[in-house]
């Protein structure tokens, strides 16, 4: 693998910052996530930036991150947030794009209770589940490799194979 970037997509909740995290130590390198990088950049949560600032202003800091991470990481594992590859459909400048695949029923059964009122876009089942259906299309169409995420160590390996193949 040459020396660029694993970026890992996916709808919330989809296990992307637990298995960036795994995927990052094994290949002994780092892990970004991004909306962790934008909280700690704003001092604030992103369900604070959604309720004060909106969401369009949200997008613009992840549009910042983006081309951040694009000018100034290498060789690193990247959490994107469902959102980014979206709204930054240009994501693989930045790397291999690789989405993780769960079904919507299994993100529901993974998520306590804390983590979905973390999600803004979360707050109404029946809207996330039409959100859902519309970005996996998207992350189908934008990835490099896709990868069904069940459990996170058989996952990490079969990226790791992926990426060497």
């Amino acid at each position: 693998m040459n020396s660029t970037n694993i970026i890992l997509t996916g709808f919330m909740g989809s296990g992307k910052s637990s298995v960036g995290r795994v995927l990052a130590k094994e290949l002994n390198t780092y892990f970004i996530d991004t909306d962790a990088l934008i909280e700690n950049f704003e001092n604030m949560s992103i369900k604070e930036i959604f309720e004060t600032q909106g969401e369009e202003v949200f997008r613009e800091k992840e549009r910042y991150c983006f081309k951040w991470i694009k000018n100034n990481v290498k060789n690193t594992v990247i959490s994107v947030g469902g959102g980014f590859p979206v709204f930054i459909p240009e994501i693989k400048e930045a790397g291999i794009v690789i989405y993780l695949r769960v079904g919507f029923e299994e993100i529901l059964k993974r998520m306590t209770d804390e983590e979905i009122k973390k999600r803004p876009l979360f707050q109404d089942i029946k809207k996330a589940k039409e959100l859902y259906l519309k970005r996996d299309k998207i992350y189908t169409d934008l990835a490099d490799i896709i990868i069904e995420n069940k459990e996170i160590d058989q996952t990490v390996n079969r990226i790791k194979e992926a990426l060497w193949k």
